[in-house]
């Protein structure tokens, strides 16, 4: 029979996974992730923790506490820096986690929020970081390492974007900015202050800190529509996450952006961050798009 209970849910995967294939083949491919993903089994079963599947570059593992996920995560990523075959081959892993409750099977897997979290923390983690919620740091005691925050990203299933920091396992960290010293002080600062402003034809736009994912784009679907064979069905979207207002382009023709006076980008399958003010222009340069361009000013 199933039951829920409170555990600290991990996600790691081997970053770059796909260049691995194409730039080893197949069969090497193979073996050194089997041999991270070993690696980190280790490490998990070392701190208390249980693997629950590997899955192609993934492993999924659970811990009974916060401090033990936190200080597994930080020891995969150590272990990795330190074996030079590692290194050698430049392999590198994501690590995302969260504490909260998971529903737990007769078989040994685990469902849940808790699972739909920490899924989300790796997927925002870069190569070599780990990401984990406000929440579940501030849970520490002990042993703790540093954090810095990463503002604020939406989850699926919660109404309000929630805070997120990025755990710091590296032991010099002489050559880092640390943004903070108190986590949680830093999730409160400036709650619900940043406004960024849109302006297209007349209409006025105004997005915040707790707003849903914006999407710009031909259909009629869209928060903003533009309607123009050279702009995509969903252009584009702009999104609050991380502490910035961060503009995504999702097209086939590309999005030009212009940041105060600076010179015009184009941005193609990539995201920026909004600053100041400026102009955007999707699917065409704004020189020859004036007609449709988009003004934003944040406030």
């Amino acid at each position: 029979m199933s039951q829920s209970r409170p555990q600290t849910i991990l996600f790691a995967d081997v970053s770059g996974s796909t260049r691995l294939f194409e730039t080893k083949g197949d069969v090497e491919a193979r073996r050194l992730i089997a041999l991270v993903l070993g690696a980190l089994t280790q490490v998990c079963q070392q701190h208390g923790g249980r693997v629950i599947k590997t899955i192609g570059d993934e492993i999924m593992c659970t811990f009974p506490a916060a401090l033990n996920g936190v200080l597994a995560a930080c020891d995969m990523q150590r272990r990795l820096a330190r074996d030079i075959d590692f290194v050698r081959d430049s392999l590198a892993v994501r690590i995302g986690l969260h504490h909260g409750d998971a529903l737990e099977e007769a078989d040994g897997d685990v469902y849940g929020d808790a699972v739909n979290t920490a899924a989300r923390m790796a997927s925002l983690a870069k190569r070599e970081q780990v990401v984990t919620t406000a929440a579940t740091y501030d849970s520490l005691s002990g042993r703790a390492p540093e954090a810095r925050s990463l503002g604020k990203a939406r989850v699926s299933g919660k109404l309000l974007p929630i805070a997120i920091v990025d755990l710091v396992w590296q032991e010099d960290t002489s050559g880092m900015t640390m943004v903070q010293s108190s986590v949680r002080a830093a999730a409160e600062e400036g709650e619900g202050a940043a406004v960024l402003r849109l302006r297209h034809r007349g209409r006025v736009i105004e997005l915040g800190p707790h707003s849903e994912p914006f999407s710009m784009g031909r259909e009629p679907g869209n928060g903003l529509q533009v309607e123009a064979d050279w702009v995509s069905r969903t252009h584009a979207t702009i999104e609050y996450k991380r502490g910035h207002f961060t503009l995504s382009d999702r097209s086939t023709n590309g999005t030009y952006v212009r940041i105060g006076e600076d010179d015009e980008l184009k941005l193609h399958r990539d995201e920026l961050h909004l600053r100041k003010s400026g102009t955007i222009s999707l699917g065409q340069g704004i020189a020859v798009n004036t007609g449709d361009a988009i003004q934003f000013d944040l406030g």
